[in-house]
């Protein structure tokens, strides 16, 4: 079964919303426990990394999802803050993250835009694909996601990078490392391109 894990954060009615709408079977976990028979995995996100990272450490959640992510290999979702703390680090904060994907997560320079306003990555834009993946099945990548973001992912290696976004540069708009995925929009805000994102991951 698809867990969400509730730590707090992240736009969960919106994603149970379309999962109910796909007639996929969707639960929200808000204790460890919960979590103990997944099958997937969705980290939502809404807020700031050390924030999100404390509420993780707080409840509990960190070590069971690091015996299912790890262990057990159970496909993990990161969406937008859910995503940065799937680095090791960030510019955000002074706690560690998951570091299920290596990378560090970096502010957007003012100096690499010239018109105003510039940060926050706000809105509509596009994604290119740097390897094909199944989790973009039948994606429109021209109409793009909905982003809303001050951040973003700079992985370690580019073979994690599965699509990049034009913001300023050139950065990993989508992560990914085995069975884990990040995706720094927010596909619940994305129409039909964030259905289909969400019914892709189910079928994994």
């Amino acid at each position: 079964m698809i867990k969400i894990v509730n730590y707090g954060s992240g736009n969960i009615q919106a994603i149970l919303n379309i999962y109910k709408q796909l007639n996929i079977e969707c639960f929200v976990a808000s204790t460890p426990e919960e979590l103990s028979d997944s099958t997937k995995l969705i980290l939502p996100g809404v807020g700031a990394f050390d924030e999100t990272m404390q509420e993780l450490l707080d409840s509990g959640f960190q070590t069971e999802l690091d015996r299912l992510v790890l262990e057990k290999k159970i496909p993990v979702m990161g969406i937008c803050v859910g995503m940065q703390i799937l680095a090791k680090s960030s510019d955000e904060g002074k706690l560690s993250g998951l570091g299920y994907v290596d990378g560090h997560v970096k502010k957007f320079d003012s100096l690499f835009f010239e018109e105003k306003p510039h940060i926050p990555h706000l809105g509509w834009n596009s994604i290119n694909p740097t390897k094909e993946h199944p989790i973009f099945e039948n994606i429109d990548f021209e109409r793009g996601f909905y982003f809303l973001h001050t951040y973003y992912f700079s992985c370690t290696s580019i073979e994690n990078r599965l699509a990049s976004t034009y913001y300023g540069l050139e950065y990993s708009s989508a992560v990914n490392n085995d069975n884990v995925f990040g995706m720094q929009f927010h596909p619940e805000k994305s129409h039909s391109n964030g259905v289909q994102l969400f019914k892709n991951f189910a079928n994994l």
